[in-house]
Order: structure tokens, then sequence, then C-alpha cells
């Protein structure tokens, strides 16, 4: 890796724990370089403003994250409504890069910035578009193969189960406790069952 592109990575990583801890809008560029030790002129050779370094957290740190942790575990060809259950309760209980007291990167990043900046709203989109049509294609599959009833509409399953993530992550964040999930985890797992 070049020295420029080292700098660059380093820039976006320490800023995305920053945003993650303090949120996009409260963490400013004095506080980034703070961080990093990087100078004005570095931070502005590599990122014309805050809101395309913000656009590059997205796209080149958290899409790959999400699609390892989030979309990839969708990918086998087992029991649907395992496969969902177990990635609710991989991210809410184990995963160890999502922490309770901060929540959801992404459903951060969406609270803070989609509504008045067109650029975030595609970028989180796009990622979270990707992450529900990965699931409702996990549990169509599993309509064909009769596991799952054939009157389930697939994409509202697929949204209610990640509207869920989202709500719940916010409740851990005000009360800074995991416990939080095993309540969302026991009624998901109940509702999951009654699409069988």
């Amino acid at each position: 890796m070049k020295k420029a592109e080292g700098t660059r990575l380093n820039i976006l990583q320490k800023a995305f724990a920053l945003i993650y801890e303090k949120g996009y809008q409260t963490t400013s560029i004095d506080d980034i370089l703070a961080t990093t030790q990087v100078t004005k002129g570095a931070f502005y050779y590599h990122f014309k403003n805050k809101d395309e370094m913000g656009i590059a957290i997205i796209n080149e740190l958290l899409r790959p994250i999400l699609t390892s942790s989030f979309i990839a575990p969708l990918q086998n060809d087992k029991n649907p409504i395992d496969t969902i259950y177990n990635l609710m309760h991989y991210l809410l209980i184990e995963d160890e890069f999502l922490q309770v007291q901060h929540g959801c990167p992404v459903a951060n990043f969406t609270q803070e910035m989609a509504s008045w900046n067109k650029d975030f709203n595609h970028a989180l989109n796009e990622i979270t578009q990707q992450w529900v049509k990965t699931m409702a294609a996990v549990l169509v599959k599993g309509k064909e193969k009769g596991q799952i009833r054939d009157d389930i509409n697939a994409k509202q399953v697929a949204m209610f189960v990640a509207s869920g993530y989202w709500g719940i992550r916010n409740f851990a964040k005000l009360e800074n406790d995991k416990k939080v999930y095993l309540s969302y985890l026991k009624e998901l797992k109940r509702y999951l069952n009654t699409l069988k």
C-alpha cells in the first residue's frame, strides 16, 4: 500500500471510530485531524469535504463489513427461518464490531444524514436494500422448498425483520445493555416460526 493510500485509509478508519462514538454531525474535521494526526492539507488532499469522507466511510468501510456480516450469512441454502434468526442473534449478541452503546452505524448515519443529503441517502439506501433483497431472496427459496408458507410476502417479512433490528438497536443504545435484545430475539423466533 502506498503512503497516500495508507494515509487515506487511516483517516477513514479513525474518522469512522469517532463518528460511531460521537455521531456524524457532532464530529468536526478538527476532531478528525486531532485523532488522525494528519494535517488539514493532507485531509483535503484525500477528501474535498467532510461529506465526501462520510460517503467514502459508507462505501469503503461499512459496505464490505455489512456484506460479510449481514449479507453473506444469508447465502446458505439451509432453513431460512434458522438462517435469519441466527444472523440476528449473531449481530445483536455476538458481533464485536457492533457496540451496544453506539447502535448500528448504518442506522445512525441514516438517522443523521439521509433526510438532508441525497448522496448519503443513496449510499445508505443501496446498502440496506441489498440486505433486504438478500433476506427476501432467502425467504423465496424457502417458499420454493416448502419451508415457508406460500402466502408469505418475502419482501414484507424482510422489511419487518430489518426494521425490528434497527429499532431494537436504538432501544439498547438507550439502556446500554444487550439484555434489551433478548426480548426482540424471543419474539423474532416466535414470529419466524409462524411463517412455516
